[in-house]
């Protein structure tokens, strides 16, 4: 039988998986599109404004203490300025708003099928690594009710 650890892995595995595939799934939409040229205002913006966002979150964020995966680092610290002094979780919500933008961009109905989907894994990561986060880190819980997940003022 699998350990909690050896699970927790597992399922990290699979959701950063199912994460770069349907990235990768939008980015195939604007090119299936044909729409390589130039994109409309709003979806550049969009774009342009989830780059920016995972720019400052990574630039919050000191060396070694990133991971992709749902599970905390050991010895990481509990980050709470740049873009984390709003919301927990930067890095997801640029990749929505990148995502966003893509599937505005593509013009293809099933881009925002594939977005929808990946609201639902990175909502599923969140929600795995606040649970680690909060059992490496005893400040996380009161950081948690402080602070929106991926939305100011929304959620």
């Amino acid at each position: 039988m699998a350990t909690r650890n050896e699970t927790l892995a597992w399922v990290g595995a699979v959701l950063v998986a199912l994460q770069f595939g349907l990235l990768a799934l939008l980015a195939y939409a604007v090119v299936a599109g044909g729409r390589l040229g130039a994109p409309p205002l709003a979806a550049l913006a969009l774009v342009a404004a989830g780059t920016a966002l995972g720019a400052w979150a990574l630039s919050a964020n000191r060396p070694g203490n990133f991971n992709i995966r749902p599970q905390p680092k050991a010895g990481s610290t509990l980050v709470q300025q740049g873009p984390y002094r709003w919301i927990r979780h930067p890095m997801y919500s640029s990749l929505l708003l990148a995502g966003t933008g893509a599937a505005f961009w593509s013009g293809q109905p099933y881009a925002w099928f594939t977005l929808g989907a990946l609201a639902l894994v990175l909502a599923t990561k969140a929600h795995v690594e606040e649970r680690a986060m909060m059992a490496l880190h005893p400040d996380y819980e009161a950081y948690s009710r402080r602070r929106w997940r991926f939305v100011p003022g929304l959620y």
